[in-house]
């Protein structure tokens, strides 16, 4: 049974009054509930480790990013305040201790989950605890394996204290000649071409890790001296890029702007809290920070604690998933475009394949009756089988045109290398815009049959990336509806040639009319409300942080509109607050898979579930960004098999969870649901039950397990 759990920020940030939760937080308790499912019993406890790396990894970015940001701001002088009424000043102040606390926690959960290993045959060890035999092997193995790749740097007049990039891990050394006569300050920066840790021969998974191993055999790396002090750390720097809008080369621009990344300023130093004191003032003077940015911890560099996961240990990880391929398309031999021919098919990732729009794509590269391939990526894999496809299709003579996003973060130099491999295929590839991020995920194929032209569209609510496919919970939606590959098609001439759409006949796109409409179908069900017609919103996203759309929320709740939102990650809206939000109830769902899907369902008059709903798929989360800053699709769901299994399997499922759902009070407050022995877990009932869409034949053999029991408010 799951322990009953609350999350809050401090009481100064919960206190009653304001319309809105701070962005910051809220992010903040996003990743406490990520270090909560590495607290949670009943999770393997390996899973519980990598969502310690989880949590850290996110903690890393939101502190290159958003920190950085806030600091930027406060070092210019703005006093421009947030959606709550803060200051960057006083947000920093808000958001530092809170990072501290959080830092503190996952350090404390690693050394728990540590312990608990032990018991386990998994442990990590120091060099004075390995045997004799497992010492002698360390030694062979860093004279061949590591010795090679270290470079030793003395500090003194001569030379300098040296430039670490962002992220750098480094040991320091205090060193004192066996004579005696001489000390000096050394560094060793760990080579990031080696990992972390270093598994010790023999079939018990035994791991000590490099700097250690470093550390123990440093005589033969700096001769004549021996250590009387160590420590390591780790620093991050600003991660922000800024790009010359106006420079004639884009990718040339952004591969600048890279370099600049790596030489950003210091914003955070995290320290070995066995480093002599001395040690760490050096370091501190030296790397020119504030004590302020420094962090002692009892490990550093938690980020890659994944590394020593064995993957044959199956007794202490999740069961695998094998992700269903669509019936339908087998049903049609494998032919992707028969299949959609027939009915539009939704995919739900990672429990049914993204092999099958890697499919879609590679049918469509070899296929003689294709002429042209529109793509947009914002991610994807290295070695992506996405991109190998689109350059077979370019090498064959087909038009590809390919729409790469340079401002992906931290996947910028990424895809500067894809783009250059596609142009080398001969591809068309576009950058986008300027301003604008192009974070919509549309597939567009244009096939000859007969003697005309027929279009097959992709839409996806995550990126064309098949390895966090597998773990991210997303929507493929594939169609031939003439109407909705014409506005596919609208929306690459926007892209490729600032061909502003007239018109779009079913899609709606941001920044031109996605908010706009999103608006009016809020304001819809508020006058269902008002003339005493059920009036019902259902909402997924990944973030909900827009003021406007918040008020409007409000605004609906208010007239009597019955409100779910399942935020995973930032919530800005303050819910059951009466006299604002009494109707509105927020839930986070954070498990096995991250969940990233976005769906919007309107009531249109009716209770939901029901036929008459109105369901969309986005790529876009209620945040300004991507309603005024980002290229950002909103697609209707009209098939009605399609329809049945977004709003009566995969939303129902999602309001039904208590497995791994937390629900966010007024006061900021998110509590783990209370539970019975077996609670219901949407995760366990999409591994463990049939998607509607995709089934075909099959669906007369296997049928889902019926979920409109939900118990409505409204109802």
């Amino acid at each position: 049974m799951t322990e009953n759990k609350n999350l809050s920020w401090n009481s100064e940030a919960s206190e009653h009054g304001g319309r809105y939760f701070n962005r910051e937080l809220s992010w903040l308790l996003f990743n406490r509930r990520v270090v909560e499912e590495a607290r949670n019993q009943s999770n393997p406890i390996l899973e519980r480790l990598r969502f310690v790396a989880i949590a850290c990894s996110n903690l890393d970015e939101f502190y290159t990013v958003r920190v950085a940001g806030l600091r930027s701001m406060v070092s210019a002088g703005l006093t421009t305040k947030s959606a709550d009424g803060l200051t960057p000043k006083q947000q920093l102040n808000r958001i530092l201790p809170a990072i501290a606390d959080l830092t503190f926690d996952q350090q404390k959960t690693f050394q728990e989950i540590k312990e608990e290993l032990t018991g386990k045959n998994i442990l990590i060890l120091k060099f004075k605890e390995l045997f004799d035999d497992e010492k002698s092997w360390l030694g062979k193995f860093f004279r061949d394996e590591i010795f090679p790749v270290l470079t030793p740097l003395a500090v003194d007049p001569a030379h300098p204290f040296p430039f670490l990039l962002n992220g750098a891990s480094c040991l320091a050394l205090m060193l004192k000649s066996i004579n005696g006569q001489e000390e000096m300050e050394g560094l060793i920066p760990m080579p990031s071409q080696l990992g972390r840790f270093v598994e010790l021969p023999g079939n018990s998974n035994r791991y000590i890790c490099l700097e250690h191993i470093i550390s123990e055999f440093v005589s033969d790396v700096f001769p004549d001296f021996e250590v009387t002090g160590q420590g390591l750390f780790r620093l991050l720097r600003d991660s922000e890029l800024e790009v010359d809008d106006e420079a004639e080369d884009l990718m040339l621009s952004f591969e600048t702007a890279l370099r600049r990344r790596q030489r950003g300023g210091i914003i955070q130093v995290m320290v070995d809290d066995e480093m002599p004191a001395s040690l760490e003032r050096f370091v501190i003077s030296k790397l020119e920070c504030d004590e302020a940015d420094v962090f002692k911890v009892n490990f550093v560099g938690l980020h890659q604690i994944e590394e020593i996961i064995p993957q044959e240990r199956n007794d202490l990880l999740w069961s695998p998933l094998n992700a269903r391929f669509p019936e339908r398309i087998r049903d049609f031999g494998g032919d992707c475009f028969a299949a959609i021919r027939a009915k539009d098919i939704i995919v739900h990732h990672p429990y049914e394949s993204f092999d099958v729009v890697v499919q879609f794509l590679r049918q469509a590269a070899i296929d003689p009756a294709v002429v042209a391939i529109k793509q947009t990526l914002y991610r994807t894999s290295e070695n992506s089988p996405i991109v190998s496809a689109l350059i077979e299709a370019a090498e064959s003579g087909k038009s590809v045109t390919a729409i790469i996003e340079l401002k992906a973060r931290f996947d910028e130099a990424a895809n500067i290398s894809v783009a250059r491999d596609l142009e080398r295929a001969g591809a068309q590839v576009v950058y986008g815009f300027l301003d604008l991020k192009t974070h919509a995920k549309v597939s567009l194929v244009v096939r000859r049959e007969s003697k005309s032209l027929r279009n097959y569209a992709h839409f996806g609510t995550g990126n064309y990336h098949p390895i966090t496919a597998k773990v991210y919970t997303d929507l493929s939606f594939f169609t031939s509806d003439p109407a909705m590959c014409r506005d596919a098609a609208r929306i690459f001439n926007y892209i490729t040639g600032y061909a502003k759409p007239l018109e779009m006949e079913k899609i709606f796109i941001a920044p031109l009319s996605l908010r706009s409409n999103l608006q009016k179908f809020i304001e819809r069900e508020i006058e269902f409300a008002k003339v005493g017609r059920p009036a019902n919103i259902w909402a997924k996203m990944n973030a909900l942080v827009d003021p406007e759309i918040i008020d409007l929320l409000y605004k609906a709740s208010d007239a009597g509109v019955y409100i779910d939102l399942i935020i995973r990650g930032m919530c800005c809206l303050r819910p059951n607050l009466e006299g604002l939000s009494e109707n509105i109830r927020v839930r986070s769902i954070v498990g096995r898979f991250l969940e990233h899907s976005r769906i919007i369902c309107f009531g249109n008059g009716d209770h939901l579930p029901s036929k008459s709903a109105e369901i969309f798929i986005s790529s876009a989360d209620w945040m300004g960004r991507n309603l005024d800053r980002r290229l950002e699709h909103f697609v209707p769901i009209e098939n009605p098999t399609v329809r049945r299994q977004v709003l009566d399997e995969i939303m129902v499922a999602n309001l039904k969870d208590e497995r791994n759902s937390w629900l966010l009070d007024s006061n900021g407050t998110y509590h783990r649901i209370v539970v019975s022995e077996e609670p219901f877990s949407a995760h366990k009932y999409f591994m463990t039950n049939p998607s509607l869409s995709g089934m075909g034949s099959a669906l007369e053999k296997i049928s889902p397990e019926n979920l409109i029991s939900l118990d409505n408010r409204e109802k």
